[in-house]
Order: structure tokens, then C-alpha cells, then sequence
């Protein structure tokens, strides 16, 4: 969905257009779960989030002036995340069989030692992206799984967009070094 397409939107609701809600919602759906999901403990905690989210969107509505309603909406859910970790007191990380992160790595009707491998995977791989800092992993499972401009994700939180782009290579450089074990063997080793 364009841009101004979710301003619309929101303009067709405040003039009484539920289904333009509807159709807000569901456009959002995706993204916005997938990263309050990685940023939380698990589905309770994210399913929490995602319905607060909209609901405090929702009663401020009338706060929202012209400009980007899906970084707006971010930053909702940004501060409840944060708000979530302080009441918390600890980092979170998402459930270790993320069905998300399976459906990424999986091959059709893969073998049972295949299943294996791709579960280790993700298991991996959720654990390393879960132990990237906060701000860091923020900064990746915004433009990963929400898909998000690096200039909203600056606006999200708070930040220059320098800033945003340097927390995301940071990031993958930190992935990059946890996960080498990963990569395919690629037989540049020298030998025989």
C-alpha cells in the first residue's frame, strides 16, 4: 500500500468509514505484529501489544497531523514494547519455533534430518538476532520484518537516519560473525 494511501485512510475513518479502519488494520497487520513479536517474550506478550497499539491509536487519532501514519503507528508500538521491557526488567527474545522464521528457511516436504537442520537454523538464528542490542535489533526487525524506511525507522526512534543505518550495520555485522558457522561451505578454503 502507498504511503498516502494509509493517510487516506485514516481521513475516510474520521469521517465515519469503519471499513477504511478495517482495511487500515489488515494492511498493517502484518508488519506491525511481526515486529512487536520479535521485540517481545512470545505471542501473549505481542498479542498484548498489537491490540494496545491500535487501541491508543485509535483514541489519538485526533493527534495525528499530516504526515507518515505507519511510522506514527511504530512509534505506538515502539513505546509500549519499551514500556513492556522496563516491566519486565529483562531483554526479550521470540519463541525458539517461531512459525515465521521457519516458513523462511523451509524447503517443500523437507526430510525429517532436513527439518532438523532448518530448525537449528532458526533457532540459531532467532537466538543471535535476540541478542543483538536493543537498539540495534529494533533498527533490523523494523526493516526486516516491517519492511520500513530507514528514514521512518529514525523517526521511530528518535534518532538521525545516520544513526539508523549505522545501528543496521552494526547489526548485520554482529549476525554475520555469530552465524558464520552457517554459511554454505563455499570450498574457497585453499586446500586440497
Amino acid at each position: 500500500m502507498a504511503m498516502g494511501e494509509y493517510e487516506r485512510l485514516v481521513n475516510a475513518y474520521r469521517k465515519g468509514d469503519e471499513a477504511a479502519l478495517e482495511r487500515l488494520v489488515r494492511s498493517l497487520r502484518r508488519p506491525l505484529y511481526g515486529f512487536i513479536y520479535h521485540m517481545t517474550e512470545g505471542r501473549d506478550d505481542a498479542d498484548d501489544i498489537f491490540q494496545e497499539t491500535w487501541r491508543r491509536a485509535i483514541a489519538r487519532l485526533s493527534h495525528f497531523r499530516a504526515g507518515n501514519f505507519r511510522a506514527w503507528l511504530f512509534r505506538i508500538a515502539h513505546n509500549l514494547v519499551i514500556d513492556r521491557a522496563r516491566q519486565n526488567r529483562l531483554l526479550t527474545r521470540p519463541d525458539e519455533d517461531s512459525p515465521d522464521q521457519l516458513a523462511l528457511l523451509a524447503d517443500k516436504n523437507p526430510t525429517p534430518d532436513q527439518q532438523a537442520v532448518i530448525s537449528e537454523t532458526a533457532r540459531r538464528i532467532a537466538e543471535a538476532v535476540s541478542g543483538l542490542p536493543p537498539g540495534q535489533r529494533e533498527v533490523f526487525v523494523l526493516r526486516t520484518k516491517g519492511n520500513l524506511s530507514f528514514r521512518e525507522i529514525a523517526a521511530i526512534q528518535g534518532t538521525s537516519i545516520n544513526t539508523a543505518l549505522g545501528r543496521m550495520r552494526y547489526a548485520i555485522q554482529r549476525l554475520r560473525r555469530e552465524l558464520l558457522d552457517l554459511r554454505p561451505d563455499t570450498g574457497e578454503d585453499g586446500g586440497s
